[in-house]
């Protein structure tokens, strides 16, 4: 988490970052922290901050899409227990005429997936905005999707991938997993950590970072689909204006995870090392650029400045979910056609590109670093924002048609 420069830093505000931002240790693992990827761009306040979901459905293409995930449920894993969160996703549905999605009507379903631990305030609070920024705008995009959050009991990798693996247990019926959250990258994570992703007919997305050129993990994982950062410029209305890389965005070449075959066949340029690209695709990052998030666990940047309310927001995180959401709108699509979920680890985003159909909007301008070719978003694949942003009216489409 990070508040903007525009706003000021303060030391309480380094501190957390300090925290959150940490490396793992070089032979890291699951017991290791991870972190929450978003940026804060805008005080909490009473009136609405950042781009509203009208505006990203209309500048994304959603707009244009009848279906809105029916019969479909999101994953969302994230740390700790956020004990407001039915109340602030309520606010959020009013504020923006969406349908209201509730425990009562099967909507929302919270699980924890083991015995609750209530951390510090500090920390409580970061996940808590996390979680609010997941779960809303993972309604906004598929509102008439299911949603379940799974919450860990702690934020070290195991916890978080422990609740993984209840968000896939059959009684759930998931088709797609949200996790905008991440960490360093360590050697044994083929062998240790990456069978928590493989499964059929399941899409996990997994946000890139929010520091540049780096790698993350499980974004780094083959068989997740990692999203990257963009400054996303529209006007009013939500028509769409330009879109550049955003300088946050995480990506690169994996430090240990071997190039995957959707990769190999694409192909994905500048590779000497025959390594992971991260990341997949790409969604409005830049926190000045923001969407708006409602949240009433009060998040503190420093002693005495701690906000509830509306927040402008940015990070990676502002993807994982969103893109969780369009492909929950194309299974519900293909689940009418009679066919069944994608599983993501295929490739099925690089099999939509192949296709010429304008499935993404090519981020060709920016960059995340000094680096040369892999911190330069550039036509075709990059490892800033990768395949590009959905133009979702005819990316959703054709994964529909998918085999």
């Amino acid at each position: 988490m990070q508040k903007s420069q525009r706003l000021g830093v303060t030391v309480l505000a380094l501190s957390i970052l300090a925290v959150l931002h940490g490396p793992l240790s070089a032979n890291g693992q699951g017991s290791q922290k991870v972190h929450p990827l978003f940026d804060v761009a805008g005080n909490g306040k009473n009136s609405i901050q950042g781009y509203t979901p009208a505006q990203i459905k209309r500048g994304y293409g959603f707009d244009k899409i009848a279906n809105q995930g029916d019969g479909q449920t999101i994953a969302i894993v994230d740390a700790f227990d956020d004990p407001n969160i039915e109340a602030d996703l309520g606010v959020f549905d009013q504020t923006f005429n969406l349908r209201a999605c509730t425990k009562d009507n099967g909507c929302f379903k919270k699980v924890l997936a083991s015995h609750p631990v209530t951390p510090d305030a500090a920390t409580l609070s970061i996940w808590a905005f996390e979680t609010a920024l997941d779960v809303e705008w993972a309604h906004a995009i598929a509102p008439k999707a299911n949603i379940v959050l799974v919450e860990s009991d702690t934020d070290t990798l195991d916890s978080l991938l422990a609740a993984v693996d209840v968000a896939l247990k059959p009684k759930y019926n998931v088709s797609v997993v949200s996790m905008s959250w991440g960490g360093d990258e360590f050697a044994t994570e083929l062998t240790t950590e990456d069978w928590h992703f493989v499964g059929s007919h399941v899409t996990f997305f997994a946000a890139a970072g929010d520091s540049g050129h780096a790698s993350r993990y499980p974004a780094a994982s083959p068989y997740v689909m990692s999203v990257g950062g963009t400054t996303l410029h529209l006007d009013q209305d939500g028509n769409y204006l330009d879109e550049k890389a955003w300088n946050g965005s995480g990506g690169g070449l994996s430090l240990f995870e071997p190039e995957p075959q959707f990769q190999i066949a694409y192909p994905i340029p500048n590779d000497p090392t025959h390594k992971r690209g991260i990341p997949d695709v790409a969604y409005v990052g830049n926190p000045n650029t923001g969407v708006a998030i409602y949240d009433t666990i009060p998040l503190c940047f420093s002693a005495t400045d701690c906000e509830t309310g509306w927040f402008e927001t940015g990070g990676t995180s502002v993807g994982p979910p969103q893109w969780a959401a369009l492909v929950a709108i194309a299974n519900s699509k293909r689940s009418s056609g009679g066919k069944l979920a994608l599983t993501g680890s295929a490739g099925v985003l690089y099999d939509a590109a192949d296709d010429e159909n304008n499935d993404y909007t090519d981020i060709a301008k920016g960059r995340n670093g000094t680096c040369g070719a892999l911190c330069k978003s550039k036509p075709g694949y990059d490892y800033v924002t990768g395949l590009g942003t959905p133009q979702a009216d005819n990316l959703i489409p054709d994964l529909k048609e998918l085999k």
